[in-house]
């Protein structure tokens, strides 16, 4: 007789935790209802969907619980107590020991669950882009205080610095799981952090005309 309750033993937050885990490794397509099923105990197909009624429900759970997590790195672009360049030195390197760590999948979930998807789940996709956009903003902010602050001149071209240092963020997930290792990125963001300094002391950063 086939099975139509969830185990005994099934832990709806270690489930999630583990869906999450796949989907960081897999991405989202490439994760199929078997593995996630396995994952949680195999459970039946009944009890999957009993307790999360979909794949894409169960995914926003997981990058949910990814940005409570793992994901808590990117907090310090905000942090008003430490300053400007600081906020941004430290969130850098906090996501870089983070995404080369081997306790878990290498890379972002933000950035590398969804690069590959077909048209039927670009939802998915503009799922993770609104993520993204959120850190954007505190990268943003990071950069408008430093300005507001003195950090950097007044002439300051904001956009072309969350540029910047938006595009060294995201290319860590590449770089982490192309196996290169915490030192050399962390060695990266040092030289990145001396780029910060040449445009406190310069005119500053202008658009193109």
């Amino acid at each position: 007789m086939p099975r139509t309750g969830r185990p005994r033993s099934f832990n709806r937050d270690e489930a999630v935790a583990a869906a999450m885990l796949l989907f960081w490794e897999y991405g989202f397509e490439s994760t199929s209802l078997s593995q996630l099923r396995a994952a949680m105990g195999d459970i039946s197909a009944a009890s999957f969907y009993a307790a999360f009624e979909s794949k894409e429900a169960l995914f926003r759970e997981a990058v949910d619980q990814y940005i409570s997590t793992y994901g808590h790195v990117s907090e310090s672009y905000r942090d008003t107590s430490l300053t400007s360049k600081a906020a941004m030195e430290l969130g850098l390197r906090q996501s870089a020991r983070m995404q080369t760590e081997n306790s878990h999948p290498l890379g972002c979930l933000l950035v590398l669950s969804a690069v590959n998807c077909s048209p039927e789940q670009q939802h998915i996709r503009d799922l993770l882009s609104k993520e993204r956009e959120r850190v954007r903003n505190w990268i943003k902010v990071c950069i408008e205080r430093a300005v507001a602050n003195g950090e950097f001149p007044e002439s300051t071209d904001i956009s072309i610095v969350v540029m910047l240092f938006e595009t060294f963020l995201r290319g860590i997930s590449t770089q982490a799981r192309d196996g290169v290792p915490y030192e050399a990125i962390d060695a990266a963001i040092t030289q990145l952090m001396s780029v910060w300094d040449a445009l406190s002391v310069e005119p500053g950063i202008r658009g193109i005309d």
